[in-house]
């Protein structure tokens, strides 16, 4: 772990959840071995550290090392780009130009955004990857290089090569090993680490007073899913730090300064690996209670009908009501039930879902990772929502606090 800290130190990473260190501590493994890697990841995750660390701790570190942008090169001009060209090879080449295979020979080359590569250029860097040679462009002289390549992408590439638009013995090359950059919004806590270090650095650069964050505010990062990652936290806290310089940042502010998604909401969302069912459930717990209210509302009005001379449903309607047989359903387990339609509604979903994780919880003897199983979450998302709702244990009993 001082290894991992020192490269953490090294590079400004900030952050200590076990994904991010996973990903460091792979990159530090690798680094003495000339493998290729491929890097994966969302868009402003943070990728483009670790090509720097397997660079910075292998053999080559005293090489040169180059960070190609393949997504920003032309289609026209990336094979000059990558492998140099000859003079007259094509309108504009007035002169023999080195590309980066060439310049950066005995060191490493970073192919960021490797899935934007056309078809007719993968397969000159496949050569490259299993002989060493490559061609110039305008050229019929082949050259020797000796690089290592570490590659990353926000594709997914095995999609890529069932659609034909990714070479699939191009991949294996290039996935020798495979280090995954967690997005942020799976990062837990990492978020309040980046907005605190990030506000330090901007008071800095703009030589104004720090902003700071509250509760309310940090709370709402933690939820928010951050579909720009790491970059679009830095946005914003820079945003905060110029117009809001010595304040402390409340939800509402922060919130001002978050895009809405389609409906016009603000993408508040739990975070972790679950996150993409949340939706789901808040539709389901939305539909049982709609459901109870129903049906309260309907026995209310039956039985109004024994006392009100003038019945609120027509004489035709409570005869079918009466003479309604359902149908019989499975069997429902009592203990679940229970934890479903308690006796007191909540007014809230928040509520009803602190009530489900409370009567799980007391059901299992505090058990959380029997719990979490049960309710179909991971223990990370579990801890959470104990945090967040406010449950307290105590001496095996769950307390509402």
């Amino acid at each position: 772990m001082d290894d991992i800290a020192k490269v953490k130190q090294r590079f400004s990473i900030i952050g200590n959840s076990p994904a991010l260190i996973e990903a460091i501590t792979r990159a530090v493994k690798v680094a003495p071995f000339n493998l290729s890697v491929l890097v994966t990841g969302e868009s402003g995750s943070g990728k483009e550290f670790f090509p720097k660390i397997i660079h910075a701790y292998g053999a080559r570190k005293h090489k040169k090392y180059i960070a190609v942008n393949c997504g920003a090169i032309p289609e026209g001009t990336i094979d000059s780009e990558l492998f140099g060209h000859e003079k007259g090879a094509f309108t504009g080449a007035i002169s023999t130009r080195k590309g980066y295979f060439e310049e950066a020979d005995g060191g490493t080359i970073f192919l960021d955004e490797v899935a934007e590569l056309p078809l007719t250029t993968q397969a000159r860097l496949l050569r490259v990857l299993e002989t060493g040679e490559f061609l110039k462009v305008g050229s019929s002289e082949v050259q020797k290089t000796d690089i290592r390549i570490v590659a990353a992408t926000n594709v997914n590439l095995l999609k890529a090569v069932e659609k034909g638009k990714f070479r699939e013995d191009l991949y294996y090359r290039l996935s020798t090993v495979v280090i995954e950059v967690p997005s942020l919004h799976d990062r837990g806590d990492d978020v309040v680490l980046l907005a605190r270090k990030f506000a330090a650095d901007f008071a800095e650069k703009y030589v104004m007073p720090t902003i700071t964050f509250s509760e309310d505010a940090q709370r709402a990062m933690l939820l928010y899913r951050w579909p720009g990652n790491v970059r679009q936290l830095k946005n914003v806290v820079e945003q905060l730090a110029l117009f809001n310089a010595g304040e402390e940042i409340h939800r509402h502010t922060l919130l001002s300064l978050l895009p809405m998604d389609y409906s016009g909401n603000s993408s508040l969302i739990p975070s972790g690996a679950e996150h993409k069912y949340e939706a789901e459930r808040e539709m389901l717990w939305q539909l049982i209670y709609s459901l109870r209210n129903e049906i309260a509302e309907l026995n209310k009005r039956v039985n109004n009908l024994q006392e009100d001379p003038q019945p609120i449903l027509k004489p035709e309607k409570v005869q079918s009501l009466i003479k309604y047989e359902p149908q019989p359903v499975p069997p429902v387990n009592a203990s679940l039930a229970e934890d479903i339609l308690p006796d007191s509604l909540p007014t809230t979903l928040e509520e009803a879902e602190k009530e489900t994780i409370i009567a799980a919880l007391k059901r299992n003897h505090g058990n959380k990772k029997t719990t979490a199983e049960q309710l179909h979450i991971s223990q990370r998302t579990l801890y959470r929502k104990i945090h967040d709702l406010g449950i307290a244990l105590e001496e095996g009993e769950v307390k509402n606090s």
